[in-house]
């Protein structure tokens, strides 16, 4: 039994020296997305506009934030998505080659704090709906008594009624070898799924940092010791 525990001691120090890699997959999954979350709320995409106005939020953007009847109805709302461009875009580039990744990581958190609440809420959890109860993960919560989970699962089998007829509708009016090519029709929930799994990301990011010899943070800090010593 102690050989064992030493081993397994020994295969444990061995892997620190390896704790770079999960921090530097995180990264490298996280900055295109919010990049790319960033890139669309501008206005890059209209030809007319160039200079620094061009990283300014698109005015439909802006008109989504503050308007109450179809937006979001938040307040200050030309402010909020700038700021919020600034942090999914310039914050995306910073993530990528992990330089300032903990103090990064807190704005794009809030970002993710506040779509989840403000967009993706009412639709609950799933973003792309379970149309097979017997493997949706609300199942497994079923399990425990929570009563919720059981209006998932009969939405999972409305859901999937919805997705057949569609099926069929197809089937008969179009060319399903060409509409099926690029991937198989889904029932969007947009719920807050995705969202809190970039924000569970960025968590970890924050606690465990950009990741050793592969982030500038980690030669940042490595340079900064050696001046101190």
């Amino acid at each position: 039994m102690s050989l064992l525990l030493s081993s397994y001691n020994n295969f444990s120090n061995k892997l620190s020296k390896f704790d770079g890699i999960p921090a530097l997959l995180l990264r490298l999954y996280l900055a295109p997305i919010f990049i790319m979350a960033g890139f669309s709320k501008t206005q890059l995409l209209n030809e007319e506009v160039t200079g620094i106005a061009s990283f300014m939020a698109d005015p439909n953007i802006i008109a989504w934030f503050g308007n109450t009847d179809w937006g979001l109805g938040l307040p200050y709302p030309v402010l909020l998505a700038n700021l919020v461009i600034l942090a999914e875009f310039f914050g995306g580039w910073l993530l990528l080659i992990g330089a300032l990744t903990r103090l990064v990581s807190i704005p794009l958190m809030f970002t993710m704090i506040m779509a989840a609440s403000t967009v993706h809420a009412p639709n609950g959890w799933f973003a792309i709906t379970p149309t097979n109860p017997d493997i949706s993960a609300a199942k497994m919560l079923t399990w425990v008594g929570i009563e919720q989970a059981q209006s998932s699962l009969e939405n999972s089998v409305q859901a999937g009624n919805r997705l057949e007829k569609m099926r069929e509708i197809l089937e008969e009016n179009g060319n399903t070898d060409w509409l099926y090519e690029k991937g198989n029709i889904v029932v969007l929930n947009n719920g807050i799924e995705f969202s809190a799994t970039y924000f569970i990301m960025l968590l970890a990011l924050f606690f465990i940092g950009a990741g050793r010899y592969t982030s500038v943070d980690y030669f940042m800090s490595k340079l900064l010791s050696s001046k101190r010593s």
